[in-house]
């Protein structure tokens, strides 16, 4: 894992992790790293110094006589934006449009083809209709001619 420093065009000085040099410009360049202060996506690195650890069997150093400072608790963790603003509003209309069908239409469960067979042959009146169907369901239904349309699948929020 590596720890950049990183500014935005707007000033704001953060820090995030990432899995190697090549992760953050892939995240950079699909603007996935933005400002956890304003959001922008105008992101830099900044120099840091490094962190090196020290051997384990290396004797430590004698404290050096300092005068005595302030010891500052750590910084809480900032959140750090791993959705660009497009993405974000994609998974908001996709949320959207399932709330409507769910709403809106009537679960038939596993019946879903069944279902939809009767209501496109005129055996069952027309209304809106959502469920479950496998592949091979799916594809039978196509190949009659039965308009079908997949319920989109949000990601958990926490993805």
């Amino acid at each position: 894992m590596i720890r950049y420093a990183l500014a935005c065009d707007a000033g704001h000085d953060f820090e995030s992790w990432f899995p190697s040099s090549g992760s953050y410009d892939a995240q950079l360049a699909r603007g996935l790293v933005a400002c956890p202060h304003c959001g922008s996506t105008a992101v830099e690195k900044r120099l840091m110094a490094p962190s090196l650890g020290r051997k384990g069997n290396a004797a430590s150093p004698a404290p050096a006589e300092t005068p005595a400072q302030e010891v500052l608790p750590p910084a809480p963790p900032q959140p750090v934006a791993i959705l660009s603003e497009r993405e974000q509003a994609v998974r908001a209309m996709l949320r959207a449009v399932r709330e409507q069908v769910t709403k809106t239409a009537d679960y038939v469960g596993p019946a879903f083809a069944e279902e939809a067979r009767k209501i496109h042959y005129g055996e069952a009146d027309h209304r809106s209709i959502y469920g479950e169907a496998d592949g091979a369901e799916v594809r039978a239904l196509i190949e009659e001619g039965i308009e079908i349309a997949p319920l989109p699948i949000v990601p958990d929020d926490r993805n």
